[in-house]
């Protein structure tokens, strides 16, 4: 049976970023309560109703992701409405994952028509197939915005676990086989950025924040949200997208901050397909690709 929690205002994230942590730490991972169950996802419905778009806050996005000012949300926007129920999700110990251990591998949008700034709109978020890979195991979160109970915007966040025992998967990757466009626009990128962009988001990951607290998570220096590089992707190309579309990405190696990366596009009868990459090595950090229509 399908359990339903709703929230009257979006879920304080800090005290889930901590949250988060303690299943990863030795001996206390362990004991319950903390532990992570395994096998399935949760049957579990997070609700949130009547959300309003905070206009300062929104400024605040349209800046460091450098969208312009406009009276619809950028594609992205809504993401920050859900961000809070992904977290209150994957820190609840029915879901099969400690929240510390997942890689943000994939991005689904799908815009089904333009959203106004002055709109008001409800949010339901789920955890759907769970799956084999390669290197371990995927999951999706599945994200939905409703006007007047029709959905105008739907996401699908595709999360990796690495262990092993895992297996290929049963479909190809969207992007399988699809490389970034060689671009000549770049992007410098100040050490401050995973800060400034956890500040506007909520989603304050230490492997984002500084090079010391990256650095105890496994990597060389603090690393870009994936999320900000599909935004600042999308903003590259605000005046080419449709009002309907679906943007898939799939986010390859991180970068490293501070740094500087370039983008690219290029528009075929597919669509459009667009990339970031390394400006001194061919590194592919992000594809993605643009199609028309919902």
């Amino acid at each position: 049976m399908t359990t339903t929690r709703t929230f009257s205002k979006a879920p304080s994230t800090l005290p889930m970023m901590l949250k988060a942590v303690l299943p990863a730490l030795p001996v206390i991972g362990g004991l319950p309560g903390v532990k992570h169950a395994k096998g399935s996802v949760p049957d579990l419905v997070l609700e949130r109703a009547g959300v309003t778009t905070d206009r300062a806050h929104l400024e605040a996005y349209n800046e460091v992701c450098g969208f312009p000012r406009g009276d619809v949300l950028p594609a992205t926007y809504p993401h920050m409405a859900a961000f809070g129920l992904h977290m209150n999700l994957m820190t609840d110990t029915a879901f099969p994952f400690a929240p510390m251990g997942l890689v943000h591998l994939r991005n689904s949008i799908t815009q089904h028509r333009p959203i106004g700034v002055d709109e008001t709109f409800d949010v339901s978020v789920r955890a759907s197939d769970l799956r084999t890979h390669p290197k371990g195991s995927l999951v999706d979160l599945i994200t939905e915005i409703r006007i007047d109970g029709t959905i105008v915007w739907d996401e699908v966040t595709t999360l990796f676990s690495r262990h092993k025992g895992g297996a290929a998967e049963k479909t190809a990757a969207p992007l399988t086989g699809i490389d970034a466009p060689s671009g000549v626009v770049h992007w410098k990128l100040s050490g401050d950025l995973g800060r400034r962009y956890g500040a506007v988001s909520g989603d304050r990951n230490p492997i984002h924040l500084y090079p010391v607290t990256a650095k105890a998570f496994g990597f060389q220096t603090n690393i870009a949200h994936g999320m900000w590089t599909l935004a600042r992707s999308l903003s590259a190309l605000q005046n080419k997208l449709p009002d309907a579309f679906t943007a898939e990405v799939e986010f390859r190696k991180p970068i490293f901050l501070p740094g500087t990366v370039v983008f690219g596009s290029e528009a075929d009868d597919k669509g459009i397909a667009f990339g970031v990459k390394g400006s001194k090595k061919p590194v592919t950090h992000l594809v993605g690709r643009i199609v028309t229509g919902s």
